[in-house]
């Protein structure tokens, strides 16, 4: 529960941090603007001396993010600005329709859901929602569900499934909420509810890592036939927080757990936790969320068009199987 607790306040912290690597770049895009502003003001031609630095911008932004560490993609992760999934709703979807409640306690805000379209698909969509600033996180708990988010979450799912409507799930969130509270609701038999639940909806879910995918918080609406991680996102049993807080007594060996934990995008593929990689703009999806937005929707409406002609009892069969096989390790010892 400490670790989990760990967890929670070094999120709010780092979510507050300037990212130390993208520093060089900041400072040489301040240059820039310089530079232009006081060309206008003093018209005077530095249309070479900008192209020179705009060059090497452009060579310093590639060098840095194409050999990011794991951390440093988890900071990405959890940039401020990073598109949540609200941003995502209204990029991809039309017509949303938000619904509220698990009709036994209340209306958990960290998790949104409601019914949409996306081309000419009629979905549910479930999602995992931060804030942009103090007051909002507050209200949205700082995306971490309670456990009448994620009752919430497996009510409206199986009403999708009575109306034929597939499942598209956006996670976002750094774990399920550690409160004393949460636990007397029954935050972990209500994940655990949901692990079971999810297997059997004989609809289509695909489900989209878009930042961070921490624990039973994720899974606990992450049961799909598709999982899918942007570029940027990372997925993981627990924080690097919180992981290091364990194994060294220290947040501060956070890094050194992140390489531990294999979190990252390209780690999950080739685990085979994840069925695809959605590429970011170069620097993370908040350099431009419309153009994350349609590599996601493109994802979405391919494995749409896969899925619902795939027969019911082999899309549950294939969505068992699927999570049976995480975990397993194959020896190829001869038994004595």
């Amino acid at each position: 529960m400490l670790s989990m607790f760990v967890d929670f306040i070094s999120y709010a912290l780092i979510e507050m941090a300037d990212l130390d690597f993208e520093r060089p770049i900041i400072e040489l895009q301040k240059k820039i603007e310089e530079l232009k502003s006081f060309a206008s003001v003093r018209r005077v031609d530095l249309s070479v001396e900008i192209k020179t630095l705009e060059e090497k911008l452009n060579k310093l932004r590639k060098e840095i993010y194409k050999n990011l560490t794991a951390w440093q993609k988890v900071q990405i992760a959890r940039h401020p600005q990073r598109p949540y999934s609200l941003d995502y709703i209204n990029l991809i979807a039309s017509g949303f329709i938000e619904l509220h409640g698990d009709r036994l306690f209340g209306d958990d805000k960290a998790i949104i859901s409601g019914f949409a379209k996306i081309d000419d698909f009629k979905v549910l969509i479930i999602a995992q929602q931060k804030g942009r600033d103090l007051k909002e996180n507050i209200m949205r708990n700082f995306g971490c569900a309670h456990p009448e988010g994620f009752r919430k979450s497996i009510r409206l799912m199986r009403l999708a499934a009575r109306s034929n409507l597939p499942i598209v799930v956006f996670i976002d969130t750094p774990g399920a909420y550690p409160g004393i509270g949460a636990e007397e609701r029954g935050q972990a038999q209500a994940i655990a509810y949901n692990l079971r639940e999810m297997v059997r909806i004989d609809v289509p879910i695909i489900v989209i890592v878009i930042g961070e995918g921490g624990s039973g918080g994720a899974l606990g609406i992450g049961v799909g036939d598709r999982v899918c991680i942007l570029e940027n996102a990372y997925y993981s049993v627990i924080s690097p927080e919180g992981c290091a807080a364990i194994l060294w007594k220290s947040s501060r060996k956070a890094p050194e757990a992140a390489e531990a934990l294999k979190l990252t995008a390209s780690d999950l593929l080739k685990e085979g936790l994840v069925d695809e990689i959605i590429s970011e703009p170069l620097g993370g999806a908040h350099n431009n969320p419309q153009s994350t937005a349609k590599n996601i929707k493109q994802v979405i409406t391919k494995y749409l068009k896969e899925s619902i002609k795939i027969p019911k009892d082999k899309l549950l069969q294939d969505r068992y199987e699927k999570f049976r096989r995480v975990g397993r390790i194959e020896s190829s010892e001869n038994p004595s």
